[in-house]
Formats: structure tokens, sequence, C-alpha cells
């Protein structure tokens, strides 16, 4: 007779042994074609998973040789499995509270956008603002939208309507009057309010001009901005994110993260930047960054770099230019930063080992970047630093090297190069035909040795990856047009977009040995698909869906 004492020993080593020894998976993934994202074994047909990592990567036999009494058993159904996607850039606080507002994302005439709103007044009845966001500059006369407009469907409320990019807004005059901005009201230092032949504002705020309205905002609450954090970490699971690298908004929200971390609700790793302003960092800012890096420093959550503001956005004549827009001999846009401060502060802030990421969208901007960082090089004692530039969306051409050469990360954001006219239009106008050469010039960065992160600044655009990944491999909007593709010598291959949305992002994140391919040991963050990407037409690449999305060996999303 077997002794009872003995008996959970027994179970116990069936659950976590196999046959010869083998360790037994908590799940296996199987009936799959894997692209690993690893160049020494690209495809395999299973992954098997144990606590929280990969075990096995491989043929589907021996992945089942890890199986035990206790493993779960996926069958991915013959679809295509691939590492979790990473998103370079998002705004996590403004997107997830973004999910309610007004969505004017895709609207392309004055009547569209006045549709939305009105049918969200009438649908949220109050006295309180009404807020929206994702209009574009060329849905309007003049590429420039007017408080009349809005007036005419929100007369007694104060409406607040952000533009996609984020750099200019749209208020009512309602807005205005509570908010005291009239005629003798003075532009702010790193902003214009938009005014017409009178002096009278227009309700087109530009840059940091949208304060002078957005602090009469009531902020949301630490439980209501909880509340749409959680949806906006479903809408991430949904789309196949897995890691995000925050940009702006997270940082003031960690203990909120936290939180969610505690509860076991993080469904998303976290890579929070500190954003920093002109003239760089004070003791404050040393003091903060550093207890928060101290406190936040783990798979899920982690403080790691910091984020600076260098110009605005060629689509409304903001982004810091080497020579005039196209038509406007007076404007070479702005820098944000006296060049002074900002090479001061990336010096410091590399002599400690600490990854800078600017924004800089003109080619002024990025060459001022390029040039700092260059110079960061020689404070940071070999420290891997890996900074980043942000959006590079005009690089002058004798910079398009530098990235290789300095080792700097372009991180781009494919789908704001989507040639729709609606979304385009004011930024080729701007840039004029010369530069409109060099517009998002992903293909050239790489090939000068430079690296790729890709991702959304969510909410700029949707934090789905799919519609990106399209247009970073075709040029083309999502209706197939134009034929051929808009500047194609600057589009991708598949396999390399694939790269900047994993290896590439987890590069960026210094997370690249723990995170971006499947590979045994590395964390296991992989997602299901609905479609195989490289066996289907690329126009239809954007109609992915994710069927199941797994973070640290936890499935967060089965939609099977």
């Amino acid at each position: 007779m077997k002794n009872p004492a003995l008996l959970p020993v027994l179970v116990l080593a069936s659950v976590a042994a196999c046959a010869g020894g083998r360790p037994a998976a908590d799940t296996i993934v199987t009936n799959a074609r894997v692209y690993t994202g690893n160049p020494a074994r690209p495809r395999a047909e299973a992954v098997a998973v144990k606590d929280g990592r990969i075990l096995f990567v491989g043929p589907a036999k021996e992945a089942l040789r890890h199986k035990g009494a206790a493993t779960a058993v996926v069958d991915a159904g013959g679809r295509l499995v691939l590492p979790g996607f990473m998103d370079s850039h998002v705004h996590f606080v403004s997107g997830s509270l973004n999910l309610a507002r007004i969505d004017l994302a895709g609207t392309k005439t004055v009547e569209e956008i006045q549709a939305r709103i009105r049918a969200h007044v009438a649908a949220n009845p109050g006295t309180g603002w009404v807020q929206g966001r994702g209009w574009m500059y060329p849905a309007f006369p003049g590429n420039m939208p007017h408080k009349a407009l809005l007036d005419a469907v929100v007369p007694d409320r104060p409406a607040f309507m952000r533009c996609a990019d984020g750099h200019s807004s749209w208020v009512n005059s309602k807005a205005l009057a509570l908010a005291g901005v009239d005629r003798a009201t003075g532009d702010p230092p790193n902003g214009r309010i938009v005014r017409d032949e009178k002096g009278e504002p227009t309700g087109a705020l530009l840059e940091e001009a949208s304060s002078l309205v957005a602090k009469f905002i009531p902020e949301p609450t630490p439980e209501e901005t909880l509340a749409a954090l959680r949806v906006g970490l479903e809408e991430a699971a949904r789309r196949g994110v897995v890691r995000v690298h925050g940009l702006g908004g997270e940082f003031e929200a960690l203990d909120l993260f936290a939180r969610l971390r505690d509860e076991g609700a993080l469904t998303v790793r976290m890579t929070v930047a500190m954003w920093v302003d002109e003239p760089g960092p004070d003791e404050a800012d040393w003091k903060a960054y550093d207890e928060a890096r101290a406190e936040y420093n783990g798979e899920w959550l982690a403080v790691d770099g910091v984020k600076l503001m260098l110009d605005g956005v060629i689509d409304s004549g903001t982004g810091a230019m080497l020579d005039p827009y196209e038509g406007q001999k007076e404007n070479k846009g702005k820098l944000f930063w006296a060049p002074e401060d900002y090479m001061k502060a990336v010096a410091a802030f590399n002599a400690r080992g600490i990854q800078v990421s600017t924004h800089s969208i003109g080619d002024a901007a990025i060459r001022l970047s390029l040039d700092a960082y260059e110079a960061g090089q020689r404070a940071d004692a070999g420290r891997d630093v890996r900074n980043k530039i942000e959006h590079a969306e005009d690089i002058a051409a004798s910079d398009i090297p530098r990235f290789g050469r300095l080792g700097v990360i372009g991180s781009f954001q494919p789908f704001h190069a989507n040639p729709e006219p609606g979304w385009i239009g004011s930024w080729i106008a701007h840039a004029g035909p010369e530069r409109e050469q060099r517009a998002f010039a992903w293909r050239a960065v790489l090939d000068g040795g430079g690296r790729l992160a890709f991702g959304s600044d969510w909410p700029v655009v949707t934090i789905d990856p799919w519609p990106a990944l399209q247009v970073a491999v075709t040029r083309r909007d999502l209706d197939g047009r134009p034929e051929g593709g808009w500047l194609p010598q600057h589009k991708v291959t598949l396999a390399e977009a694939v790269h900047a949305y994993t290896l590439g992002g987890a590069y960026a994140m210094h997370r690249e040995k723990d995170e971006g391919s499947l590979e045994a040991g590395k964390l296991a963050d992989l997602i299901i698909l609905s479609q195989d990407i490289f066996a289907v037409d690329p126009l239809r690449i954007s109609k992915t869906e994710v069927v199941l999305t797994m973070v640290g060996g936890r499935i967060v999303r089965d939609a099977r």
C-alpha cells in the first residue's frame, strides 16, 4: 500500500515534470505558424510557456513533450503567432480618457465633424464642458477651424476640441469667454492665438495657447482616471500591444499604474519617461526622477528616461525648419528650447546614463537633436543610453546618415504618414515640394544603419498597429491610394516593420534581452492573429484582428 503522506509529493512531481525529466509547461500554444522574430530560428510550430517565460519554441511534437497533467493547451488553429507588439510612443492616460470623448478621427468635412459633436451633445445633455479630439486641418476652410462653426452646434456650453496631432485646439465662444481670452490677450511664449483681421480670437489655438483655455477644464478625479485606464488597457490588449513607452502623462499617474499592477490588472507593460521642460532639469526634477526610478523598475512598470519637446508640427507651421515654410517667408516655426539650454540638458542626462527622447519634427529641430546627442556621447562615458528622436518627419538629407553613425533611434509612427488627403494635405502644403520628398524617410534611416522603433503617439492616432503596419509597407492610404504609394522609396518591408514593432521597440526601451522575440528564456508575450499578414494582400493588413493576447504567460484577451 502506498504511503498516503507521499501522495501530494507524487502529484506535484507529475505536474512539475514530464517523461524524461522535462519541465512541465503551464501553457503550450500549438498548431500554429509561429514567426519568432529570432533570425536564428525564424519559424516554429509551437511555444511552451512556464512561470511567465518561454520554455520552448520549435516543432509541435517536441513542445508537447512538455505537457503535464495541469498544462493548458491552446490550439491556434493554424493561425499566425507573433511576438506581442510594442508601441514606442504613447500618451496612455490621455489616450484612455479620450476613449469616452467625441471621436473626430477620420472626419473629412465640417459637416461630418459637426454631426458627431451634435450627436454627442444630444446624448450627453448638461452644462459641463464638451470635449473631443481627432479633427485635422484640411477639413476646414483655410486649413484652420473657426469658433463660429463650433458655436453652431454647441452655443450654450464651453467646448474644447483638440486636433488629432495634439498641437492645436478649437474652442467655441463660450470657452473663450469663460477663460477670458479676447483681443487683449497676449500670445504665450510657445503658442499663438489665431486672430481675424480685427484682432479677435477665431477659436483656433496653436501649441501652448491651448493651455489658456484648457486650464479651466476640470481635471478628472483619480478614480475617473483609473476607470479610464482600465478601458485603455482593454483596448491595448484587443490590438495586441503588450508594452508601451509612455512619453507624456504617465509619470504623473505612476501611483495609479502601480495600483493596477498590484491588483494584477496591469495587462500592458509600461516604460515611463519623465517630461522635462525648458530650461532643463533643476534639483526638484533630479529628485523626482531618482525617487521614481528607485521605486518603479520592474518588468511591468519601470521609469526609464526623459522626454523633451523641441518643436511643434509641420501641419500648422509650428515645427522648427531650416528654411521658411512654403509661401510663408517669415515663418520657420520655432524651437521650444534655447539651443544652449537643450544641449546642456541632454549632456546632463546622458552623463547620468539617462536616455533622452526628443520630440523633433522639423529639420531644424532634428538637426539640433542630433547635434546634442553627438555631444552627449562625449558626456555619457560609454553608457548605453540609446537616445531617441520622436517623429523625425522631415530630416535634412545630410542628417539622415547621422542616425546610424550616432546610434540614434528613429522613433516613428507610420500611421502619421497616412497619405489620405484629409490627413496629410496640410503637411504637404506647408512643407513644399522639395521637403516633401524626404517625408517620413524610414527606408533611408534604416539603409543608413539607423534603428527603427514604431509606435502610434496615441491618441494622435489609434493604438491599433495594423493600419499603421499597412501604411509602413505600402505608403498608401487605407483605400489603396495613391497607386504605387506616396514616396514609395521610403517604405519598408513587412519583416522590417514587424521588427520595428517588436525587437526594435524592445531595443529602444532596453528590453531586448527579455522581450521582443519568441525565444526560450524570454518573457512569454505573444499574440495570435486572425490572418497571416505575410500571406495576404498588403492592402488587407489593416483588417487584421488579434484573436489572443498573452502577456507574461497570462492570456489577457481571448476572442477564439
